[in-house]
């Protein structure tokens, strides 16, 4: 993407099933769970670098041991300092004591069973770490102390933040990661004090014989139903109870994904399948996506349950995910990537006139590389049926010098963008910043010819627009080619995410730009206002009636139209090729990712009814001039 934009949370869940020197003995070391947890996390570095942070749980730690630890670091590079800091702990130990597991766990921190790991993108907020996960709920009883972190983001935080209020909670902040917290532990608590009140009733037991049966009989499966039953957005939810007991849910719509495995060594929860292959050492079948609107619920005895915990809604699996965000070491997401690409293969042909001679095809670095290897098969695939042609046209007996000709034409493909180490911008003036800021991505030069060739760019998505205006476009029209065509294997991006993208503001897209342009040069500006005055009448609505009524102003003009109009405004004036872009049509979106339908931020058609709110507020707070996040 040549626009980074920060989005979607990576989470880590593990619990091992068997005690702590079952591992040493196996594998060698009892930090057995603590190197799956830093591997699984690195893995999913490309999920988060604005922090990151573990926490664990030690089982059955008498009184007065402590058996909770967590770190959380907002360092530039939060994953390797978290690590540091922790395997710092076990250096320098007497040999007999990093070979006891007994002696480290009730000696050192970090050596629980259960272990929490999260890596932060933020949405909102800087970057303090207090915006980092896992976040924690203390209390002295055990089975009532939370950690959670989560992939996630509610469009309706201020109706829960108010019935948390109106339950008499003062939560410290009106934020979706307090509020999601707040909400699951006063349903934890109510949970506790329930099941206290009846086995004190049977009088059977004294208080720490009740609170053992408590651990036991903790129902996860209500307190999950109960916490989630008016959350409205997209979430991945992991937590762990200080008694052992640890689940991980899913949004009803699957907005956000979550893979799970477990044999009887060792359960894992993750944000991305390969991460759990790769660290574990397991088959693509063996890992699992877990279903939309249900949870994986491991209780502390060891038993492992998939149970259903929401009403089932249509399943609008995030489409990002397999554009962009997710690592392409997934089989499917590979697979859909390049097929994004072998799709716009004919429209690009059409766009050079089949002129394979004079055509340079390239990509934007580094996620659109798979999706032009898929462009350059459909590429291939055309010219071979030309080539075909071409020798039947010759004839039984064709001369060797004419069949060699065809045979080795090739569509000339060449790495011709470079992304380059970034650049610090030391002076903040703007024409000295913009000018480093262009000099992000570099080129190979020679290979374009001067006016002749013209060279087709493969990107994976626009979203502003700004690094192709502001640095690609410059930089590669220094090599003279006559044309530059800019391919994005995703659709136009007109609308805000509001699941845990940071694509919240509309003035930002430049799709919109173009349709605001479009809408002022053919005399229907007026249409602007009379939009916003519907979206503040939408907002007036509750939720489940609202419509999103932005899409009417993209419906005026054609989908080519907007693209045109965009190819203007990404041009740098001072460059000499003329540009075009191509996008991907939502249909052909679909069709090469049948099972991920969730197009929102392409098509306007939010799963859920915040979303809808979202995009009218977006487009209010646009009209008022409010650089403000609509969500």
């Amino acid at each position: 993407m040549s626009d980074q934009i920060k989005h979607e949370c990576g989470i880590v869940l593990i619990r091992l099933l068997k005690p702590l020197d079952y591992y040493h003995q196996k594998y060698g070391t009892a930090l057995y769970g603590l190197n799956k947890l830093y591997l699984l996390m690195q893995k999913q570095h490309n999920r988060g670098q604005d922090g990151a942070g573990i926490a664990t749980v030690k089982l059955d730690q008498k009184p007065g041991i402590r058996y909770i630890s967590r770190r959380r670091s907002n360092a530039a590079k939060p994953i390797r300092d978290i690590f540091d800091r922790v395997y710092a702990k076990f250096n320098n130990l007497p040999e007999e004591h990093i070979n006891d597991a007994k002696w480290l766990k009730n000696n050192l921190p970090y050596m629980g069973e259960v272990l929490l790991g999260h890596l932060r993108y933020g949405t909102h907020g800087g970057n303090h770490i207090e915006y980092c996960h896992p976040v924690m709920r203390q209390n002295n009883w055990v089975n009532r102390n939370l950690l959670m972190a989560g992939n996630f983001n509610l469009t309706n935080v201020n109706e829960l933040f108010g019935h948390l209020v109106k339950l008499g909670q003062s939560p410290k902040e009106k934020t979706d990661t307090v509020t999601v917290l707040e909400k699951f532990g006063h349903f934890l608590d109510q949970e506790v004090e329930s099941l206290f009140g009846y086995f004190k009733q049977k009088k059977d037991h004294d208080n720490q014989e009740i609170a053992q049966l408590i651990n036991k009989n903790i129902d996860v499966q209500s307190i999950i139903k109960r916490s989630i039953k008016k959350f409205d957005g997209g979430y991945t939810m992991a937590g762990m109870m200080g008694h052992g007991d640890a689940f991980v849910v899913r949004d009803p719509a699957g907005i956000r994904p979550a893979y799970y495995y477990y044999d009887d060594e060792i359960a894992v929860v993750a944000s991305e399948r390969p991460a759990i292959q790769t660290a574990l050492n397991v088959l693509y079948d063996d890992v699992h996506e877990l279903k939309p609107g249900h949870a994986i619920i491991i209780k502390k005895g060891g038993d492992i349950s998939i149970k259903k915990v929401a009403k089932k809604a249509t399943q609008t699996s995030c489409t990002f995910e397999r554009i962009y965000f997710s690592r392409g070491t997934d089989r499917d997401i590979y697979t859909e990537r390049k097929q994004l690409g072998r799709q716009l293969a004919d429209t690009v042909l059409q766009a050079v006139d089949y002129d394979f001679d004079n055509t340079v095809f390239s990509f934007v670095p580094n996620t659109a590389e798979v999706a032009f290897y898929g462009m350059m098969k459909g590429i291939e695939d055309c010219l071979n049926k030309i080539k075909k042609k071409q020798i039947l046209e010759l004839g039984k007996n064709p001369a060797p010098d004419k069949l060699e000709t065809i045979l080795s034409r090739r569509a000339r493909m060449e790495k011709i963008v470079v992304k380059d180490a970034k650049l610090r911008t030391f002076i903040t003036e703007g024409t000295t910043r913009d000018e480093l800021v262009s000099h992000v991505y570099d080129v190979t030069y020679g290979i374009v010819r001067n006016e002749i060739d013209t060279l087709v760019l493969m990107d994976d998505s626009i979203v502003r627009g700004t690094t192709l205006r502001q640095s690609i476009l410059k930089i590669v029209s220094r090599l003279r080619p006559k044309k530059i065509i800019v391919v994005s294997s995703a659709p136009q991006i007109r609308f805000p995410d509001c699941y845990g993208i940071d694509m919240s503001r509309m003035k930002g897209f430049v799709a919109f730009q173009a349709l605001v342009a479009l809408l002022k040069e053919s005399g229907q500006e007026a249409k602007l206002k009379e939009t916003y005055k519907k979206c503040k009448a939408e907002l007036n609505k509750p939720p489940e009636k609202a419509k999103n009524r932005v899409t009417a102003l993209y419906d005026l003009f054609p989908y080519e139209e907007v693209s045109k109009k965009i190819a203007e405004i990404v041009s740098p004036k001072e460059i000499i090729p003329g540009v075009e872009v191509i996008y991907q049509s939502i249909e052909g979106l679909h069709e090469a990712c049948p099972n991920h339908v969730g197009d929102w931020y392409f098509s306007g058609k939010y799963p859920t009814p915040g979303g809808n709110q979202v995009a009218n507020r977006a487009f209010v707070f646009y009209m008022e001039g409010r650089d403000e996040r609509a969500y």
